[in-house]
């Protein structure tokens, strides 16, 4: 039983980069499939599909890679908010990642979206994990 499921989503990711595949497989669940959609609109993974119609459902991600010098689009996943201890931000303390360069993601009353998105809305939040 995992007893955290965004750190269990982001560590999958994390491995799958660094062992070089292209392919990662994660269980299923809201907050992952939004968190994915955010990874995919900020260009940090090439594709992904949600196969909900298989028991138990699941995500494929596809990760990015440069064509060249086959480096990662994510360099580094690092999750914030823990269950032992939540990190909670107003809209006026939303970080930001590598000076405005990488992204956060944030847990909102909206919804899920990324610390750019809370601050233009000016609405905080949870802070979930950053990512560069």
């Amino acid at each position: 039983m995992v007893t955290d499921p965004i750190a269990d989503y982001l560590t999958r990711i994390r491995n799958a980069v660094m062992a070089n595949h292209r392919l990662v497989e994660i269980p299923s669940s809201n907050i992952k499939k939004e968190m994915t959609k955010i990874l995919f609109e900020k260009g940090y993974i090439l594709n992904y599909k949600f196969e909900d119609d298989v028991f138990p459902a699941a995500i494929k991600i596809a990760l990015k890679y440069h064509p060249v010098s086959k480096m990662p689009a994510i360099s580094k996943l690092t999750r914030v908010s823990k269950p032992g201890l939540r990190k909670y931000v107003g809209s006026d303390r939303i970080p930001r990642v590598l000076n405005g360069l990488g992204v956060a993601i944030i847990s909102t009353s909206q919804g899920l979206m990324t610390d750019k998105e809370a601050k233009k809305l000016n609405i905080g939040g949870e802070v979930l994990c950053y990512i560069s």
